[in-house]
């Protein structure tokens, strides 16, 4: 397995941040695959992915590119600049068009785990990964960029709180599948087998992304990054849940979507986030169900988070619900 060695300093230092380039690379990752984890992407899917393959068909150096970079176990380094925090799209893509040929080449050779093809011996790799990330961008994730962008604020809200109610180390163990703290201040980042990394003094940031996806990068020995995916609940289809026909009647069906959603414990903001309604509309929901002891809030930091009570549970299973 891969892990680094994490001094509590760097630890403590570490934060979450947004990425543009890291959710379209996410993005990229999803189109490539071709394949939906949940009803929300399977639309997305259906209507960007035709735009995406045809680009690809007219460009077939670039298709190989990506077939090359997106490697079974090794992600080319050059497509994913480890993230810096407040940065729009442009600058983060400026970092990969500014790759140099002979990096990019020899990253598109570790992500293979073998010779380049020789298609791929060329110089503008690195400009032709940035105007294909470049169209991922302005054709399949700007248009929706903001409700991304609440999304992914959302999910950091639900994290940043579980930090102060558990530490770290809780954290760390739900990121992703093979993210998990092993103690001795080891955190291990994917499993592969590769050699540990000791990041001690360096800058730790955790970036979440929409799409099912995750990887790491660094930017020489200074700045390391852990992508993840954002918890489901928020990056699922929408916030279009499941309401049972019977809440929807005697709550009506939007507050019956707040409740539902509260099977977990979320903010205010995270609901506006899912559910697509406005900021007042969650708060008179959220008011009279509390009102009525279906739910129950608490501060966590700065964040005050809703959840079910014991009769909100029963509510909501009585009438068919989760």
């Amino acid at each position: 397995m891969g892990w680094w060695q994490v001094d509590a300093d760097t630890l403590a230092g570490s934060r979450f941040v947004l990425s543009p380039l890291a959710e379209t690379f996410a993005g990229l990752k999803l189109l490539h695959a071709g394949t939906a984890s949940h009803p929300g992407e399977r639309e997305w899917l259906r209507r960007r992915l035709p735009g995406y393959r045809a680009r690809l068909a007219a460009d077939p150096v670039s298709a190989l590119l990506v077939r090359s970079g997106l490697g079974r176990e090794w992600i080319a380094d050059f497509l994913t600049p480890t993230p810096r925090g407040g940065e729009p799209f442009e600058a983060e893509v400026a970092r990969v068009r500014a790759a140099r040929p002979g990096d990019a080449r020899a990253h598109l050779r570790t992500a293979l785990a073998g010779p380049l093809p020789a298609a791929l011996e060329r110089d503008d790799l690195p400009q032709r990964a940035a105007e294909l990330l470049e169209y991922v961008w302005h054709e399949t994730v700007r248009p929706d960029w903001e409700r991304r962008r609440r999304v992914l604020e959302a999910d950091v809200v639900a994290r940043t709180a579980q930090v102060s109610r558990g530490g770290w180390a809780a954290v760390l163990d739900a990121l992703r599948p093979g993210t998990r703290w092993l103690g001795d201040s080891r955190l291990q980042v994917n499993g592969h087998e590769y050699p540990p990394r000791a990041i001690a003094g360096a800058e730790l940031v955790f970036v979440p992304v929409t799409p099912r996806a995750g990887w790491v990068s660094w930017e020489e020995r200074s700045r390391y990054a852990v992508v993840y995916p954002a918890s489901g609940v928020l990056a699922g289809d929408g916030g279009r849940v499941p309401v049972p026909a019977g809440l929807g009647a005697l709550l009506g069906s939007s507050r019956a979507a707040v409740l539902v959603l509260l099977a977990s414990p979320l903010s205010t903001t995270q609901l506006v986030a899912v559910t697509g309604q406005g900021l007042g509309s969650v708060g008179r929901h959220l008011r009279v169900l509390l009102g009525s002891g279906l739910v129950e809030r608490r501060r966590a930091g700065r964040s005050v988070l809703y959840s079910r009570t014991a009769v909100g549970d029963v509510l909501v299973r009585g009438a068919g619900g989760a």
